[in-house]
C-alpha cells in the first residue's frame, strides 16, 4: 500500500501547486481560441476583380496547389491538383482578353472588352471519361493540344481549346477529329491560366458546395509566400464568383501570420518594441473578438481601417517580427472572455468611456486621462487641429448629410464627458430649429479629427476632480498666488504682473518691460460658437478616443513602461494571457 499512498501524496501535491499558480496575482490562463484560421477580404462587392494574380515568391517552378477550404476547421482541404506555373491567374469563366494594366502598376490583367490578341475563350471541348485522380487525368490532358484538367464536383475530366463561340469548338470538333462535346463551364466556374498568356491549367467548379482554394507550394522548408496585387502574404487564397460574376479574393491565414502582416503598417516598424507588442496582442485580440464580422461577405475583416489595415508582410522587418513572435497566443481578456481591443491614433489628452462613443457598455473600455501624450504632442502631425466653417459651408455640409435646416447660426457644445471629450452638440439654424448631435456622430457630422475639441473659443472643462483653479509660483521668499486671468513675467528676482490692457510686451536684456504694439485684429468671440463670424472648433488628437493610443503606447514605452503596463493602462481590468 506505501507505493498507492505515496503516488496519492504527489497527485495531492501537483493539485495543490496548481491551485497556488491560478492563485497568483496577475497571473490568467492561456485564452484558447476556437481558430487560429482568419478570413481576411482583400477584394470584395464593387471591387471584386475579374482577374486576379497570383506568384509564388520562392519562383522557379516553385508552383501552386488547388483545392478548397473545409467549412467548420477552415483547413486547406487539397484535391491532388497542382501547377508548377509560378505565376498563375484565377479568371471568371468568360472571354476573357489580356492586357497590360496601367492603373495596376503596369501588372499583366484579363478583363471582358477585347483588348488583345491574348484572348481565353469560354468554349472548350471536353473529350469522353472521367477520372478518379488528377495525376491520371493531366495524363491524358498531355496527349491533346491546349489539353487541361477540370475538377467537376469531385470528379476530374479532361477539356482542350478555349473557343470564344459554341460554333468555333463545334468546328474545332470537327477539324481536329476530338471525340468530345462542347462546353462552357457554370457561373460558379473559375478557370486558372499561366498569367500573360492564353494557356489553360487548371479549371474548377463544385457548384455552391465550395469555392476555388488555391494555396503556395513550399520549397526546401521555406514558408511559402505569395504576391497578390503588390504586397506579399503568407496562407492561402479563396476565389469565388460573386453573383456568378467577378472573383471575390480572400486572404486564409494563421492568426500570427495576421498579425505580422498587420503590425508594420498599424505602427511604425521603428517603433520602441514594448509600443509594437502591445499592438500587436490588442490586433491579435481584436482580430479573434470579430469573427464573421463580414459574414454576410463571406470572410472575418476586411484589410482597411474600417477592420485593421492589413497589406501582408512587404513592410514587416525584425522588429515587428519579434513584436509578434514574443507575445505568441496572448490575447487580451477579461472574465476569461476576449475584448474587443478597441484603438486609435491618439487620444488628444484621454479616451471615453466606449458608450459615451458608440452603444454598448463595456467594463474594459473605461476612459482614462492620458499623461503620457503630452510627450509626444509636437511630434505628431496635425495632434492640435482646427476646423473652420462660414456658416454657408456648415448649412450646406448639414444639408448634403440629410439634414433638413436653413442657415445655420449657433454650434455649440452641450455637453461634455467627465473626461472633457464632446458627448453633444447642439445646432441651431435662422428658422428656430435646433438639432443635438450626439457621441461618434458628432465627429461624423462636423468632419472633427476626434471628439476631444472647444467650439468658439470656449473653455474645456479639466481633466481632474479638482476644483482649485488658482495658480502659483515659488520664489526666493517663499509661494505666491497669481492673479486669474493677468498676464506675467518672470524674472531671477520674482514676477510682475503686466498691464492688462491688450498690448503686447517684451522684457529686455536689463529686465525693463517695454510696450511693442497691439494686436491688430482681436478674435470676437460672439458665444453662438463663432469667432469673427466663422464656427471655430478647435481640438487635439485623432480617432474615435475608445481604447488604446498608439502613440500614447509609443510615448509609455520612451518611459520604459512595458507593453503589459500600456495594456492595463488603457483598457480596464483586463488580463493578458
Amino acid at each position: 500500500m506505501k507505493p498507492l499512498k505515496r503516488h496519492l501524496r504527489i497527485v495531492a501535491a501537483l493539485c495543490a501547486l496548481a491551485l497556488l499558480l491560478a492563485l497568483i496575482p496577475g497571473r490568467a490562463a492561456a485564452y484558447v481560441p476556437q481558430t487560429n484560421i482568419l478570413k481576411i477580404g482583400l477584394y470584395y462587392g464593387g471591387s471584386a476583380l475579374q482577374s486576379a494574380n497570383l506568384q509564388n515568391v520562392a519562383g522557379a517552378g516553385s508552383g501552386f496547389e488547388f483545392g478548397y477550404f473545409d467549412a467548420t476547421t477552415r483547413e486547406f482541404v487539397s484535391v491532388g491538383a497542382v501547377t508548377y506555373e509560378t505565376k498563375i491567374t484565377m479568371l471568371r469563366d468568360a472571354n476573357m482578353y489580356g492586357y497590360v494594366d496601367s492603373s495596376d502598376e503596369g501588372r499583366y490583367a484579363y478583363r471582358q472588352s477585347p483588348t488583345s490578341d491574348t484572348v481565353v475563350g469560354c468554349f472548350h471541348i471536353q473529350v469522353p471519361g472521367v477520372y478518379p485522380d488528377f495525376y491520371t487525368a493531366a495524363v491524358t490532358a498531355e496527349s491533346y493540344i491546349e489539353g487541361f484538367v477540370k475538377y467537376d464536383s469531385g470528379a476530374f475530366v479532361v477539356c482542350t481549346g478555349d473557343y470564344v463561340t459554341r460554333a468555333d469548338a463545334e468546328a474545332a470538333i470537327a477539324s481536329r477529329g476530338i471525340p468530345g462535346s462542347v462546353t462552357s463551364g457554370t457561373s460558379y466556374t473559375v478557370s486558372v491560366v499561366a498569367t500573360g498568356t492564353g494557356r489553360v491549367v487548371f479549371e474548377f467548379d463544385a457548384g455552391a458546395t465550395h469555392a476555388l482554394g488555391v494555396r503556395p507550394l513550399a520549397t526546401g522548408g521555406e514558408k511559402p509566400q505569395s504576391w497578390f496585387k503588390g504586397y506579399k502574404y503568407y496562407g492561402a487564397f479563396q476565389y469565388f464568383r460573386v453573383d456568378g460574376q467577378n472573383l471575390r479574393v480572400i486572404n486564409f491565414v494563421d492568426v500570427e501570420d495576421y498579425t505580422k502582416g498587420l503590425l508594420p503598417y498599424e505602427m511604425s516598424n521603428t517603433w520602441p518594441i514594448e509600443a509594437l507588442k502591445a499592438q500587436a496582442v490588442c490586433a491579435r485580440t481584436y482580430a479573434l473578438s470579430k469573427l464573421g464580422a463580414h459574414g454576410s461577405s463571406g470572410f472575418d475583416l476586411c484589410a482597411t481601417d474600417h477592420c485593421q489595415v492589413y497589406r501582408g508582410t512587404g513592410s514587416a522587418n525584425a522588429n515587428t517580427d519579434r513584436a509578434v513572435e514574443e507575445t505568441l497566443g496572448q490575447y487580451v481578456t477579461y472574465n476569461g472572455a476576449l475584448c474587443e481591443t478597441y484603438y486609435a491614433s491618439c487620444d488628444g489628452g484621454a479616451t471615453e468611456d466606449v458608450e459615451n462613443v458608440w452603444a454598448q457598455p463595456l467594463p474594459y473600455l473605461r476612459g482614462v486621462i492620458d499623461p503620457y501624450e503630452v510627450d509626444i504632442a509636437s511630434r505628431v502631425s496635425k495632434y492640435n487641429w482646427t476646423v473652420t466653417y462660414t456658416p454657408a459651408e456648415l448649412t450646406s455640409r448639414l444639408q448634403g448629410r440629410g439634414y433638413s435646416c436653413g442657415t445655420i447660426t449657433s454650434l455649440t457644445v452641450s455637453q461634455y464627458t467627465n473626461n472633457g471629450n464632446v458627448y453633444s452638440v447642439l445646432i441651431k439654424d435662422a428658422n428656430g430649429r435646433s438639432w443635438t448631435v450626439k457621441k461618434d456622430d458628432v465627429r461624423i457630422v462636423l468632419g472633427t479629427n476626434s471628439i476631444r475639441f472647444t467650439i468658439g473659443g470656449g473653455t474645456q472643462p479639466g481633466t481632474t476632480t479638482s476644483t482649485d483653479t488658482r495658480v502659483y509660483v515659488n520664489t526666493d521668499a517663499g509661494t505666491n498666488e497669481l492673479n486669474s486671468g493677468a498676464l506675467y513675467s518672470i524674472a531671477a528676482d520674482g514676477t510682475t504682473q503686466l498691464p492688462s490692457d491688450g498690448a503686447l510686451y517684451a522684457i529686455t536684456g536689463s529686465g525693463v518691460i517695454e510696450e511693442v504694439g497691439t494686436p491688430s485684429a482681436p478674435t470676437q468671440s460672439s458665444g453662438d460658437g463663432k469667432i469673427n463670424g466663422v464656427f471655430v472648433i478647435n481640438g487635439t488628437g485623432k480617432g474615435h478616443n475608445v481604447g488604446m493610443s498608439q502613440w500614447g503606447a509609443y510615448a509609455m514605452a520612451n518611459r520604459g513602461l512595458t507593453y503589459r503596463d500600456i495594456i492595463h493602462f488603457y483598457y480596464t481590468g483586463v488580463e493578458i494571457g
